[in-house]
């Protein structure tokens, strides 16, 4: 997904979106309301937009101290929902079939940052392990990625 259709999606969840100069964290959001740093990319935007809106639907209230388990434990839930939406499994297979021959390549075709892509790709490898099956494909999280397409 793009900014723009994050934004819409945003939009559409009754949520109102700002570029701020944020002096601290790259995004926030507070009741209906969340706040990106202006000075970042379109990509760093919306990898940050998606992750606020993962935080929208799974968060309860101020989760903004991590020295809890329980906010960390929140954090984590709204960077699941971004990897998802803006990389997961099936984008992976796309990317492949795309013929993305690298994680900056990946990382261009899906729209994302580099260091989100490695981030997803971390969580995918501690949830499925070495490798994870979709349709007719295997995904390899180790020792690289890959795909490879049954017949």
């Amino acid at each position: 997904m793009t900014y723009e259709e994050l934004l819409i999606e945003a939009d559409n969840n009754n949520l109102t979106v700002k570029e701020k100069p944020l002096p601290v964290s790259k995004g926030r959001i507070k009741g209906n309301r969340i706040a990106i740093r202006k000075d970042m990319t379109e990509t760093e935007k919306a990898c940050v937009l998606a992750e606020e809106l993962g935080h929208h639907y799974t968060a309860v209230g101020d989760i903004i101290d991590q020295s809890t388990v329980e906010n960390r434990k929140q954090e984590m839930r709204g960077r699941i929902v971004a990897y998802n939406k803006l990389v997961g499994l099936r984008g992976i297979i796309d990317a492949y079939l795309h013929h993305c021959q690298s994680l900056s390549e990946t990382a261009e075709y899906l729209g994302v940052t580099e260091e989100f892509l490695n981030d997803s790709l971390t969580y995918y490898t501690n949830k499925y392990g070495v490798c994870t099956q979709v349709d007719n494909y295997v995904i390899f999280f180790q020792p690289n990625i890959g795909v490879m397409e049954l017949i």
